[in-house]
């Protein structure tokens, strides 16, 4: 759904210097089934980027992050919707955050990987490969 300027929220999320990601289900009438996937998705009317992406990460991880631990925000223009944009955004958690993660009614599981492996990976949404090095680039220097 198109509410606003944006389609979408999405977020880079680092646990212990690793990636969370997870596997989209494998259904045929969804983007990219069975690709491995950042936390977020399409906002709910009246909603702005950042309770979007927190919405969802909760939804989708049961993941409860507030608004002052997203440390990188960007827009990117769609590469399908001329005119459209999503935000993605950026988080940094410690290693036992993991404990706290249950995969919501979407996905088929999530995991911890290497940031440099996600990337690497023919299963990772190709046009999604950019903006998280982008995400990665900028948490690296904010945290540096």
């Amino acid at each position: 759904m198109f509410t606003g300027d944006y389609m979408g929220a999405k977020l880079v999320l680092l646990m212990g210097g690793k990636l969370v990601t997870i596997l989209r289900d494998d259904r045929p009438d969804i983007p990219y089934p069975d690709m491995w996937d950042m936390p977020g998705g399409g906002p709910e009317p009246g909603e702005t980027p950042e309770d979007c992406v927190l919405r969802e990460t909760c939804e989708e991880l049961s993941l409860v992050i507030s608004p002052d631990q997203l440390i990188w925000k960007q827009r990117f223009e769609s590469p399908h919707v001329a005119g459209t944009f999503s935000w993605w955004f950026g988080a940094v958690l410690p290693e036992t955050a993991r404990d706290q993660i249950q995969l919501g009614d979407e996905g088929q599981c999530w995991r911890l990987v290497a940031p440099e492996d996600w990337l690497a990976d023919p299963r990772s949404i190709a046009y999604f490969k950019p903006r998280v090095q982008a995400g990665l680039d900028a948490i690296s220097r904010i945290n540096s």
